[in-house]
């Protein structure tokens, strides 16, 4: 039998339920309610016992109603008779309620990618659930390659289960001198309220879709049982301009060092030496230069500068990275790869054992995101590859009607 759950019904079964995410949670279905979604849990009921569950989010589409269930239902997909008998409850469900079709984005495992790109887990079952889902009347709408996905189809995870020191030695090289870099300029993490909401919604508005009042919802309804965290990165305008001063003495004091020995020594100009008098001028002109920019920043900025920021999410055992951004006039400062580490550092000390750190274009064939993705393998991350998109018919008629409305909406929106 299937029944509307009560928020607490649904709560308590998904939080003793192994497979899920954020975006099964009575949180995030309040948070969509007041992005203009309507929102109902649903559940197969057997012997007073939940076999298997569902967030479901309504939308409506120029009259039409259409439903999403975010990383799918809450259910064993290697169970084909419960699959079945679930997804045909919500077809006839939906069907009654003039709801057209239904799109899911199970968090079903294709395969599972290290830093290298190489596959370390496929999944065996995978096309045994793939046809059970066909089976069922489901469409598989593509192994897409970038965003365009109800969810990526790509997702990035760090095993927070190991030591400390190995996490660290597991980014790459590079990022790890970045990390030390921005520790060393002044850079400090803070813990945001719901105040500081603002600095994410400025880093990130022009990329994402998303206003100011989505993240204070999420922060609301979140909070409630403490699940969210706001952690911003922060450049002390004093601090790094003390320490350009402290460094530029000192290259001006050993390009004087090395012009006096020459001269005391009467070393010939050698072809060494001339590259070498040349190459301390210019690492002295670079700091000359790094000093005016770091005043610049100071007068414009006495209090700081925020630089990145991220909005975490806290749900059983695995952290998430719900939204992050930085501001791009000062990336070179490296205040997001700082961020990203303390983060780990955190959250692996308080006992999470998986460090969900965003979605990701197909890392395999995608060269227009390419920054992104090796920005996120480059902290040791593996990468899981989802099912992707599956879409659900559920009102013929009133299917066949919206598909058909669409040249016509196009035509008046022009």
């Amino acid at each position: 039998m299937l029944k509307q759950l009560t928020n607490e019904e649904f709560t308590t079964f998904a939080t003793n339920y192994n497979l899920k995410s954020i975006y099964q949670t009575k949180e995030y279905a309040f948070i969509m309610n007041k992005q203009n979604f309507d929102s109902i849990f649903l559940g197969l009921i057997e012997n007073n016992n939940i076999l298997a569950a569902t967030l479901l989010l309504i939308e409506k589409l120029d009259g039409f109603k259409y439903a999403y269930a975010p990383h799918g239902f809450l259910i064993d997909y290697n169970d084909q008779e419960l699959v079945k008998k679930y997804v045909e409850e919500i077809k006839k469900y939906l069907g009654k309620h003039d709801v057209i079709a239904i799109k899911i984005n199970p968090l079903i495992i294709k395969n599972t990618y290290n830093e290298n790109k190489n596959i370390i887990y496929t999944n065996e079952n995978y096309e045994k659930i793939f046809n059970t889902l066909k089976r069922c009347g489901f469409y598989h709408l593509g192994y897409n390659d970038e965003f365009e996905s109800l969810k990526p189809r790509f997702e990035a995870f760090i095993d927070l289960t190991k030591p400390l020191s190995q996490l660290f030695s597991n980014i790459k090289k590079e990022y790890r001198t970045k990390i030390r870099s921005a520790d060393n300029n002044g850079i400090t993490i803070y813990k945001g309220t719901q105040n500081s909401l603002k600095y994410l919604y400025l880093e990130t508005q022009k990329k994402y879709p998303r206003n100011l009042r989505y993240y204070e919802d999420c922060y609301y309804f979140f909070e409630k049982r403490n699940m969210i965290d706001f952690y911003y990165a922060k450049l002390d305008s004093n601090h790094f301009l003390k320490k350009l001063q402290i460094k530029y003495q000192l290259k001006i004091q050993e390009s004087e060092k090395f012009n006096h020995d020459v001269i005391m020594t009467k070393i010939n100009n050698s072809k060494k030496s001339i590259a070498k008098k040349i190459s301390l001028e210019n690492e002295v002109n670079d700091c000359r230069v790094n000093l005016i920019n770091a005043t610049n920043i100071i007068t414009q900025n006495p209090t700081g500068v925020v630089i990145a920021s991220a909005l975490i999410i806290k749900y059983a055992d695995t952290v998430y990275i719900m939204m992050d951004g930085h501001n791009p006039k000062y990336k070179k400062f490296n205040g997001k790869h700082l961020l990203i580490w303390k983060l780990i550092e955190k959250y692996s000390q308080e006992g999470y054992k998986r460090f969900k750190i965003g979605g990701l274009p197909n890392i395999l064939t995608n060269e227009k995101y390419k920054g992104l993705i090796q920005f996120k393998l480059n902290f040791g991350a593996n990468v899981n590859e989802y099912i992707g998109d599956l879409e659900l018919i559920t009102n013929n008629a009133l299917y066949f009607m919206y598909r058909n409305a669409r040249p016509l909406r196009h035509i008046l929106k022009k």
